[in-house]
C-alpha cells in the first residue's frame, strides 16, 4: 500500500490523485477470471520472516527498517533485531546513507549508528529522504513554509519556492505552484512548466500527470521532454516498475504496459506497485478487506490475508505487514 509513514510530506495526497481511463481500449485476458483467484499458500507463517510485534513499520531500505515501539521509533535490521534503539518522536527510511528523525525540536538526519548527522540551521517543518543528493525540505512552518531542496550538510542548494516538492528521480523533481504541477532541474530550473492538476516523479522514463482538476480529470503519462505518451484516460494512476504502472479503472485496479494497454485487467479492490516481481493487492474494502501479492501476470502467489501490507523493499527483499486492526494490531514483515 502507499505508505506514508511517520511524517511524509503534503504533497502525497496530490500526487496520488494522478489518474485516467479510455473507454476504447479493452483490457487483456488474465489467466484467472476470478476477482481473485486462490493461491497455494494457507498459512501466514509461510511468508514470515519477522513475527509481528511492532506498533507501526516502514519499509526496508539499505538493510534498516524504522519502527515504532510504544510511541518512539527506532530501526531494525533485517533479522528483526534492534539496532538502533527506539527515541524518536518520528523517523523515515534510509537513504544515500541518512534517514530522516526528530527528537523534540530536534530535527534533522541521523546516521546508521542512530546519530545525528547534521541539523538544519533553519526553522523546518518537513524533511524528506535524499535521492540524487538532494532532499525536498519544507522551510518555515507547516501552514506558510514554502519547499526547497537541501544537500547532504544541511545547506539550501534550491531556494524554498514552491508549494510542495518531491524528490529528485532521473534529473528531475515534481513540484507544486499556485495549484499546478511541473518538473524542475537540479538547478531550481523549470524543466517542464506547472500546467498539471497533480503529478507523480518520473520512473522508466515516464511520470503520471494529471490533466483536469483533480476530481474529475484524467490520468496518463509524460515522457522527459514533457509530451503525452499514454494518453489520459485512468481515475488514478502510478509510478511504473517491473514495466508496469497500476492503474485504476472506475473502483479497479489493474495494471498496464509503457503503451497504456491493459496486461492485468481491472478487477483488484486495490494494488500497489510492482517490486520485485510481485505487487501487493486488496480483496475487499479498505476497512475490512484483505491483502495478499500477485506476480506480473496476474496470478495470486500469497493469499489475501493480511490487514495491511507494503510493497516489498527492492533491495532487502521483505515487505511490512500488519496482523490485526489499525489500533491494535501489530506489524511484521514477510518475505518473498
Amino acid at each position: 500500500m502507499r505508505h506514508m509513514f511517520c511524517r511524509a510530506p503534503m504533497l502525497a495526497a496530490a500526487l496520488m490523485l494522478s489518474g485516467c481511463e479510455r473507454p476504447a481500449q479493452q483490457p487483456a485476458r488474465d489467466a484467472a477470471p476470478a476477482a481473485v483467484a486462490a493461491a497455494k499458500t494457507p498459512d501466514q507463517s509461510d511468508h514470515m520472516a519477522i513475527k509481528p510485534q511492532f506498533d507501526e513499520a516502514g519499509r526496508f531500505s539499505e538493510g534498516l527498517a524504522p519502527v515504532r515501539i510504544g510511541a518512539k521509533f527506532g530501526f531494525i535490521d533485517t533479522k528483526g533485531m534492534v539496532v538502533i534503539p527506539p527515541q524518536f518522536d518520528f523517523a523515515g527510511p534510509f537513504s544515500e546513507g541518512l534517514a530522516a528523525a526528530g527528537i523534540g525540536s530536534k530535527t534533522g538526519y541521523v546516521d546508521k549508528q542512530g546519530k545525528f548527522a547534521f541539523t538544519p540551521k533553519f526553522d523546518v517543518a518537513d524533511l524528506s529522504p535524499f535521492s540524487e543528493g538532494l532532499a525536498a525540505a519544507r522551510i518555515g512552518d507547516f501552514l506558510n513554509g514554502r519547499w526547497g531542496y537541501i544537500d547532504k550538510q544541511g545547506k539550501i542548494i534550491i531556494k524554498p519556492q514552491f508549494d510542495s516538492a518531491g524528490a529528485f528521480s532521473e534529473g528531475l523533481a515534481v513540484v507544486g505552484v499556485d495549484g499546478k504541477w511541473g518538473y524542475i532541474d537540479k538547478q531550481g530550473k523549470f524543466a517542464i512548466p506547472p500546467q498539471f492538476a497533480s503529478a507523480g516523479s518520473f520512473s522508466d522514463g515516464l511520470a503520471a500527470i494529471r490533466v483536469g482538476d483533480v476530481l474529475t480529470g484524467k490520468t496518463g503519462f509524460i515522457d522527459r521532454q514533457g509530451k503525452i505518451v499514454i494518453k489520459p484516460q485512468f481515475d488514478a494512476a502510478f509510478r511504473f516498475s517491473d514495466g508496469l504502472s497500476d492503474v485504476r479503472a472506475g473502483d479497479k485496479y489493474g495494471f498496464i504496459d509503457k503503451q497504456g494497454r491493459f496486461v492485468i485487467a481491472p478487477r483488484f479492490d486495490f494494488a500497489d506497485t510492482f517490486s520485485g516481481g510481485l505487487a501487493a493487492i486488496r480483496a475487499g474494502d479498505e476497512t475490512s478487506g484483505k491483502y495478499g501479492f500477485i506476480d506480473t501476470k496476474g496470478n495470486v502467489v500469497i493469499t489475501p490475508q493480511f490487514d495491511f501490507a507494503d510493497v516489498f523493499s527492492p533491495s532487502d527483499g521483505l515487505a511490512a505487514v500488519r496482523i490485526g486492526d489499525e489500533k491494535t494490531g501489530k506489524y511484521g514483515y514477510i518475505a518473498r
